[in-house]
């Protein structure tokens, strides 16, 4: 157990973030898994604009440094491969 004042605040600090990152990380899979089903669906539009959607919440999220920007920007080059690999298959 944290004895110091400061030692005391941090974990104060850290609980509090933890519990504010851990919601973060849930709406990005949540987000995620919409995108994953509009995929598997075959519907473009949709895919789409769940596309949007994603890119804006992973910026979000790594701008708050929840998540690592190279973390984010890996998922969303990976999600728009997956994108366009479907949007050229429908084509």
């Amino acid at each position: 157990m944290a004895h110091s004042l400061s030692a005391k605040k941090r974990v104060r600090q850290n609980a509090k973030k933890r519990i504010i990152n851990r919601a973060r990380k849930s709406q990005l899979k949540s987000e995620t898994r919409k995108f994953e089903e509009a995929l598997k669906a075959g519907d473009v539009d949709a895919a789409k604009e769940q596309y949007r959607l994603l890119v804006k919440k992973l910026d979000k999220v790594a701008a708050t440094s929840t998540l690592h920007k190279g973390t984010a920007a890996r998922r969303k080059s990976r999600l728009a491969k997956r994108l366009n690999a479907m949007a050229s298959a429908k084509a």
